[in-house]
């Protein structure tokens, strides 16, 4: 059942019919928990967000939030795992994002991280950090040779 009073920043199909190229869209707990997480760690701006739905952008990657009671008719939310982990199998990255800034920001918040910021081989400097809903976020830059 949805929790939103009051009318959307847009009406759902106009924002549907404006959707363009590939999308994300990620089922959370919690709305507000996740936006608070993007703002933070992930330096996201929040260009729409109610107890329901969010929209976030940082940059030129836009992503949306539904809050699980907004899928209680879905198919999908019989896949939902038990233990309340989400995206097994899934990288959510970020280029362009300092990994050291956002590793100290998740830690501060007391967020996991999976793997501390380190330099790879292939060419990205990138952290392993898990959202409050167990999505998988690796925000990277490229490494100084």
């Amino acid at each position: 059942m949805k929790k939103r009073v009051g009318d959307p920043w847009i009406p759902a199909s106009e924002y549907g019919r404006a959707l363009r190229g590939f999308g994300v869209n990620l089922l959370v707990k919690e709305i507000v928990v996740s936006v608070e997480f993007a703002k933070s760690v992930l330096q996201a701006e929040v260009l729409y967000a109610d107890p329901d739905f969010a929209v976030l952008r940082r940059q030129d990657m836009e992503w949306m939030l539904h809050a699980d009671h907004t899928y209680e008719k879905h198919p999908m939310i019989n896949c939902l795992s038990s233990d309340g982990s989400r995206g097994s199998g899934i990288e959510l990255r970020i280029h362009g994002l300092d990994p050291d800034e956002a590793e100290r920001c998740a830690r501060s918040r007391g967020d996991r991280i999976l793997a501390s910021a380190i330099d790879k081989k292939h060419g990205l400097r990138e952290v392993y950090i898990l959202d409050p809903d167990g999505y998988l976020w690796v925000p990277d830059v490229p490494t100084r040779d």
